[in-house]
């Protein structure tokens, strides 16, 4: 069990600034630590639950979308994490308990102040006042981890809305982004390029940190966009994939991913799915840092594209290959030939699906009034 007293972690803000003046061209990141305050109460009155029970789901997550790292990101429809939440009269009032954790997994801890949906629900409860009532939680994975799909924040999304729900949904949606960050600082940074479209759904541009500004951005409804995922038996840490990312860069490759970021967010917002597909292949700053650390990768975007996908990249940081087409058949054609280079060329076995974006984001699933 925890209580409410949380407090995350420092953070790193990290900008980009000149180096020297001898040498303009480069680019050179520095990191400034920050102690951000506990989690604070944004509801005056402590809600009453309105439900005994709540099931929610949280989807996957594709971060990045190749230039626009820590900034841009996407839900997709199918694949996610489950959370069944309970009022808990043998919880201490104010504490939550994880009793069960199935799926994909079970080797995640079950204190909840170090597992994803434990912190997310935490922080939650934190900004909702809940001193009286005790909860327990059983999370159900669908992802696996380390997979590059946003399994962490997909746990963290589905937990944050499960107690928003149980409490009568007094939060909004920037609410339990945050309350989401404070899971995601814990497992692998302070970003949200993951968490904000699990909850949100759809594709989400992070414009600011400080203070959180999130912009969704409305994919047409009467254009095909298919995302074919490639999940590879590998696993690549996020924390592992992060510390490979160059210190610095070149300024014209920061022109050119600026520029490819733009076209990205031109491409959602005009349906344009050819567009997008090449502007989601063109990172020249992460993705060269990172594909040769999983086997096989180069050759699996080589194949995606000369089997027709508009674009391929790593989705979050991997080891998942991400494609984009406008056909679900087209879609099918594309994984079948990025299993077999993930297989001839990484010696890695594969799975691959075809799926839709999802525009809804975390979402109650079933509830038991009181």
């Amino acid at each position: 069990m925890a209580t409410l007293c949380f407090q995350s972690p420092s953070k790193p803000i990290s900008y980009f600034q000149f180096k020297s003046k001898p040498s303009p061209t480069l680019f050179t990141k520095v990191s400034v630590f920050r102690c951000r305050a506990s989690v604070q109460t944004l509801v005056a009155v402590e809600p009453e639950p309105i439900f005994t029970s709540v099931k929610t789901f949280a989807p996957a997550t594709v971060a990045n979308l190749g230039p626009g790292f820590d900034f841009l990101g996407c839900a997709v429809d199918g694949l996610g994490d489950h959370v069944t939440l309970r009022v808990d009269p043998s919880v201490r009032a104010g504490e939550i308990l994880i009793s069960e954790i199935t799926g994909t997994t079970t080797k995640l801890s079950t204190n909840p102040l170090r597992n994803c949906a434990g912190i997310a629900a935490i922080a939650t409860m934190k900004m909702l006042g809940i001193r009286s009532v005790g909860l327990s939680l059983d999370l159900h994975k669908g992802l696996p981890l380390g997979s590059g799909l946003g399994s962490s924040a997909a746990s963290a999304a589905a937990a944050a809305v499960a107690v928003n729900e149980i409490f009568g949904r007094k939060l909004g949606n920037d609410e339990l982004v945050l309350a989401g960050l404070e899971s995601e600082a814990k497992v692998s940074g302070y970003h949200a390029d993951n968490i904000a479209p699990a909850i949100m759904g759809g594709f989400v541009l992070i414009r600011n940190y400080e203070p959180l500004d999130l912009k969704p951005l409305r994919f047409p409804v009467d254009k095909e966009l298919y995302f074919v995922l490639v999940t590879p038996e590998f696993e690549a840490p996020t924390k592992k994939m992060r510390a490979a990312l160059p210190t610095e860069i070149p300024m014209v490759h920061h022109v050119w991913n600026s520029s490819q970021a733009a076209a990205l967010v031109a491409a959602v917002l005009e349906g344009d799915a050819v567009m997008l597909g090449k502007a989601l292949s063109s990172d020249k700053v992460v993705e060269p840092k990172r594909a040769p650390l999983i086997p096989g990768m180069e050759a699996v975007k080589k194949a995606a594209l000369e089997a027709g996908a508009f674009g391929c990249t790593i989705s979050g940081a991997g080891p998942t290959a991400v494609a984009v087409i406008d056909s679900e058949a087209k879609g099918e054609v594309i994984g079948e030939k990025m299993v077999e280079a993930f297989r001839n060329v990484g010696h890695l076995k594969s799975v691959a699906s075809v799926k839709k974006l999802d525009k809804i984001g975390a979402r109650l699933v079933s509830s038991i009034s009181r």
